[in-house]
């Protein structure tokens, strides 16, 4: 079985996905942990050296790999995953799709004090992020919502959530 989650910067995709494979006996993978690791960079050094096509490139080429590689696997993507290329078609047609759904505001907060690096709003106040982050998950929600499954991602149980799978 293949499941990915699908959903904005700070949907809780990596930390969903480490305990949900863990609950249904699957490998665990970060679709942005395994470029950089396989590019030796990060993901912002490959953006800010490569530009961000050559980034969306790598990254469809990489959940490409993934698929051929395992036939079971959990694989957490990154926010823009599903809006190029193909790459929500390839991802429905070779497992179940989640989109972990959660609101503007908690995206804000947990953004505002992530730990994680995220290229995409480095440097950005609070207000700026809020609008930035409504105009780009307004432009994105149409393909996230074309995930086999919706969650909501703000007080997620993982034994509700594996029960999709039972």
């Amino acid at each position: 079985m293949r499941v990915f989650l699908v959903g904005f910067m700070a949907s809780g995709k990596s930390s969903v996905g480490k305990k949900l494979a863990k609950k249904l006996d699957l490998p665990f993978v970060d679709l942005d942990n395994y470029i950089e690791n396989k590019h030796n960079s990060t993901i912002r050094s490959i953006i800010y050296n490569k530009g961000m096509d050559k980034f969306r490139e790598i990254e469809k080429e990489s959940l490409g790999n993934l698929i051929k590689k395992h036939e079971n696997v959990l694989i957490s993507t990154g926010g823009g995953t599903p809006c190029f290329f193909d790459n929500m078609k390839l991802m429905n047609s070779s497992g179940d799709t989640i989109y972990l759904e959660v609101d503007l505001l908690t995206l804000v907060d947990r953004l505002m004090y992530a730990k994680q690096d995220r290229p995409l709003i480095w440097g950005k106040s609070r207000e700026d992020l809020t609008i930035y982050a409504e105009d780009l998950l307004s432009k994105r929600q149409n393909d996230y919502r074309k995930a086999k499954h919706t969650i909501n991602g703000k007080d997620l149980k993982i034994d509700s959530l594996a029960s999709l799978f039972k």
